[in-house]
């Protein structure tokens, strides 16, 4: 009997610590190969957008300083709005409200709020997506502060509003998030998805808007502080899967390797070295971990180097090409995250949209004032199952499978 008893008590351990983890399923974007040449010939301007709130790729450095900084009183001074759509291809859903009101979000780790389209919205984007509507929510709590973000095609306009947000099954109570009133331009339009649900750091979020994860940790709904991205391949229908509160060992393979963040704002760690083929260049670079971005964006005349390097050629959408046959035999490219290696095949950096083949590597003019950056998508993060660890301050990477 005793045995009996200590059985069942290891097995309601099991169900216990089964219970820590929360596994959300993402889909991935059916994009027909011209939407995905469009969507990465826009690269550019949509990484602009969402880094330096500007969809040109040159930017003063006084705007640019607020990337990772704040402004003159202290404030969080340039949070991430819904400018990532087109680019991004990997979403999941939420629930908003009572009854609940059902999202399909971007899980961005290269930002911090939680936005959703407005019932209140009357531009063409808003009816083209579902929108929040507050009356039909019991536990909707006005808050009604504004915001305001400049593009190039107009301002980004909503308010603050507060209501329970639901997530692979857990309910985060009175969670602040905005609501989008006006959304300019029709890149909002073209969106597969309707909102972001915002992943990085407290110190970008607009407005000082507690973000999603950190309720979910303040209210103790999971055990550990930590998320995960499983991204399937590129040319596969499955999309992956998001973990919070742990990790999925069934989705990589070895031991996990950390990374301290080295500015806490986005999930910014050191980047060492680069190696591309036999040739290898020594850096004190910082590379951004971004969920929400489909390619590697670096300075544009690096990714000049690298894409020439590769036989890539712009084309008239300023995208590199290059022939598809020639993918097998491209060179290895390697990053060096301190002093771990981290090694992309041709195939895993050339993507092919429907027999064209595209360069993964996307050149942008970043001020001098932040150094070197990278920001690394998707075709890294398809290789590699990654890790956001909030409590220890540091990312893990490990070959995904």
């Amino acid at each position: 009997m005793k045995t009996t008893f200590f059985l069942a008590g290891l097995l309601s351990l099991a169900v216990a610590s089964q219970a820590e983890m929360t596994r959300i399923t993402l889909k991935k974007a059916d994009l027909t190969p011209a939407e995905k040449m469009a969507a990465y010939s826009e690269t550019g301007m949509y990484t602009a957008q969402k880094y330096f709130g500007s969809p040109s790729r040159k930017m003063n450095a006084d705007k640019a300083q607020q990337i990772f900084g704040l402004d003159a009183d202290g404030k969080p001074s340039y949070g991430v709005p819904l400018s990532n759509y087109m680019n991004a291809q990997y979403y999941g859903e939420v629930n908003v409200g009572t009854p609940p009101q059902t999202f399909s979000v971007v899980f961005d780790t290269g930002s911090s709020n939680f936005w959703i389209p407005s019932n209140h919205c009357r531009s063409i984007a808003c009816f083209l997506h579902r929108r929040y509507d507050s009356n039909q929510s019991k536990t909707f709590k006005a808050n009604g502060t504004e915001f305001g973000i400049q593009y190039g095609s107009g301002s980004l306009e909503g308010i603050i509003s507060n209501d329970n947000l639901e997530v692979g099954g857990i309910v985060i109570k009175h969670q602040d998030f905005g609501e989008s009133v006006k959304e300019p331009g029709l890149a909002f339009a073209f969106g597969k998805f309707d909102g972001i649900f915002g992943l990085g750091y407290d110190t970008i979020s607009v407005l000082g808007v507690v973000p999603p994860f950190y309720n979910l940790v303040n209210q103790k709904l999971i055990d550990d502080a930590v998320f995960g991205f499983y991204l399937a391949g590129a040319d596969g229908t499955t999309g992956g899967q998001m973990t919070l509160g742990g990790v999925d060992s069934n989705h990589y393979e070895g031991d996990l390797q950390w990374h301290n963040v080295r500015r806490k704002g986005y999930w910014e760690i050191d980047l060492t070295k680069i190696v591309l083929g036999d040739e290898e260049v020594d850096l004190e670079a910082g590379a951004v971990i971004d969920t929400g971005s489909s390619l590697i964006v670096l300075q544009t005349a690096l990714a000049e180097m690298i894409n020439n390097q590769i036989g890539a050629k712009k084309n008239y959408a300023g995208q590199y090409t290059i022939e598809c046959s020639a993918v097998a035999s491209l060179p290895e490219f390697s990053f060096f995250f301190g002093k771990k290696k981290y090694t992309l095949t041709g195939e895993d950096y050339i993507l092919n949209a429907g027999g064209n083949c595209i360069s993964g590597f996307m050149g942008m003019d970043f001020p001098e004032s932040l150094g070197d950056l990278w920001i690394v998508g998707d075709v890294f993060l398809r290789k590699y199952y990654s890790v956001y660890d909030l409590g220890k301050d540091r990312v893990g990477f490990a070959i995904a499978k």
